[in-house]
Parts: C-alpha cells; sequence; structure tokens
C-alpha cells in the first residue's frame, strides 16, 4: 500500500473517533448546563417563581408547581443525558423547544422580563438582552442536540459506545 493511500485511510479511521468525542462533550456540556440551571432554580424556587409570573403565560395556582417541578426535570434530563441514559436528549431537546418558544413570545410581546434560565444569580439580567441572549444559547444548545440526534440515527451507537467504553444501543438492548 503507498503512503497516500493509508494516509487517506488513517484519517478515515480517525473520523469516527473524532465525531464519537465530540458527540461526548456535546453531551456533557448540554447534561452541565441543564443540570447547573435546575440546581441553580431548585435552590431558590421562590424567586424563580417570580420570574414564570413574569411571563404571564400560566394561571398562578400553577406558578409555585411549576418553579419546582421544571427544574427538577432540567436536572433529572441532564443526569439522564450525563450518563447515556434512554429518554435523557429527548427530555432536553423537549425542555429547550419549549424554552425558545417562551423567549420568542416574550420578544414578541415585548416583555421586559429576565429570562430566568440560571436561576436568581443570572448574570444576563438585563432583560432583553437577557431573553435575546437566552434565546441564541437555547439555539446553539438545540443545534448540539440535534447533532447528537443526527449521530444517533446514522451511526446507530451512542458516544460512550463509539469511543469504545460500551456496546452499541442494540447490543445493550436499549431502543434509542
Amino acid at each position: 500500500m503507498d503512503s497516500a493511500t493509508s494516509s487517506v485511510l488513517a484519517r478515515a479511521d480517525a473520523r469516527p473517533a473524532l465525531t464519537a468525542r465530540l458527540a461526548l462533550l456535546l453531551r456533557a456540556g448540554l447534561a452541565l448546563a441543564f443540570l447547573a440551571a435546575g440546581a441553580l432554580k431548585l435552590w431558590r424556587p421562590e424567586v424563580f417563581a417570580v420570574t414564570i409570573r413574569a411571563f404571564g403565560i400560566l394561571p398562578d395556582a400553577l406558578v409555585t408547581p411549576v418553579s419546582i417541578a421544571l427544574p427538577a426535570l432540567e436536572a433529572a434530563g441532564a443526569l439522564l443525558l450525563l450518563f447515556d441514559r434512554r429518554w435523557g436528549l429527548e427530555l432536553v431537546t423537549g425542555l429547550l423547544l419549549i424554552f425558545v418558544a417562551i423567549l420568542v413570545y416574550a420578544l414578541r410581546m415585548g416583555l421586559d422580563v429576565d429570562c430566568g434560565c440560571y436561576g436568581p444569580s443570572d448574570p444576563e439580567r438585563e432583560a432583553f438582552g437577557s431573553i435575546r441572549d437566552a434565546l441564541w444559547r437555547d439555539g446553539a444548545m438545540l443545534a448540539g442536540a440535534a447533532y447528537l440526534f443526527w449521530r444517533r440515527t446514522t451511526t446507530g451507537r451512542t458516544a460512550r459506545a463509539a469511543t469504545g467504553a460500551g456496546a452499541t444501543a442494540r447490543e445493550q438492548g436499549d431502543s434509542r
């Protein structure tokens, strides 16, 4: 085999490992972002309730339960995603879609509110700037989630399996 052919083959062999590492980094990044967001909001749910109320989407009777349930779902989705468990990516992506819809609603309605994304210590407390920044951030996270879905459907493998740390989803009996 000549050196050009071996060079092409070496690059082709490296590509799956590179995409597996990218998937692992994306999955970990999404998980850590959601874990931080959920934990910070659970720490002070009464502050998050004020933010939810400011959006004016929910009736008052649902604000307090949602201010606890939503961060709990964020944390649960983060842990499922972090450990590459079934439904983690689906839960995180579903939450991102809801967040994007709410942020678009807030911008269209001209709401002057904090996004509440990372709880009471959120550095983006400048209302409209916060909503726009959060929309960009959530869009970037959705792009990462889309890549993870694409990778899962095209390779049939989880990031863990592709890096040699486990078997494919089908081999594990997990119908991802």
